[in-house]
């Protein structure tokens, strides 16, 4: 399958397609501009509707972007970033004060993309140059922004969240790749315009989808895991 990553160890899993889909999939940040039918989209996002959420309430919604539309969007937005505005998101997504290991573990893997990219560290025009990328959703040709109704809390995030997992499951069991972007949340007044997004939703994140590009540098990043170990406790015989 296009842009499968390997399962750690080196090994195969063992237990079917649906293990191969989870083992592969991962964040791709450069795609071909090869389409994928939107009926597919439509298969995808049907079928990641069966994950679960608080007494069945569904809570999210999604914008599929295409061609001009997505296009647009693209553009104003990076053309935003490139004038250096820097609005504010309407949910903190990161924490305000980083500890370890996830700040280890962030600043592991932002090193390893960059040194793949050749981006030296302290070169801040290359650095804003790549985060750029993400505001075309690195070149997919389809490109989906999830919004949550401001009535709902902290449940219906987790429930997104299972969401969004399905949704990417259900893609590299296609053959296609993604990337979820928590970027796009700060751009939500020009998302909101373009869209034409109630107030009442809250724009969440967005995430591309196509084919990876295999020519780029960046798709060869592979994130480590910490084993089972060091992150579960078994309790009981």
């Amino acid at each position: 399958m296009t842009g499968e990553g390997p399962w750690p160890g080196g090994a195969a899993p063992a237990h079917g397609p649906v293990d191969a889909a989870i083992a592969s999939r991962r964040s791709v940040r450069g795609f071909t501009s090869e389409p994928v039918p939107a009926a597919t989209v439509r298969e995808i996002l049907a079928l990641a509707s069966r994950a679960p959420s608080m007494t069945n309430t569904q809570p999210w919604r999604v914008h599929v972007l295409l061609g001009a539309t997505r296009d647009a969007l693209c553009r104003e937005i990076a053309a935003a970033h490139a004038a250096g505005e820097h609005p504010e998101p309407e949910y903190a997504y990161y924490p305000r004060e980083w500890v370890s290991p996830y700040l280890d573990r962030r600043r592991q893997i932002g090193w390893a993309l960059y040194g793949l990219l050749g981006i030296a560290k302290g070169d801040r025009e290359a650095t804003a140059r790549q985060h750029r990328r993400n505001y075309d959703f690195f070149g997919a040709p389809v490109g989906m922004i999830f919004t949550l109704h401001r009535a709902m809390d902290y449940g219906s995030f987790l429930d997104l969240g299972m969401f969004l997992q399905t949704i990417m499951v259900a893609a590299r069991a296609r053959g296609f790749d993604t990337c979820a972007q928590a970027a796009f949340m700060n751009w939500h007044g020009i998302i909101r315009r373009h869209l034409a997004i109630p107030a009442e939703e809250m724009v969440i994140c967005g995430m591309a989808l196509g084919h990876a590009d295999v020519a780029e540098p960046a798709n060869a990043l592979v994130s480590p895991r910490a084993p089972v170990e060091a992150f579960c406790t078994f309790h009981g015989p």
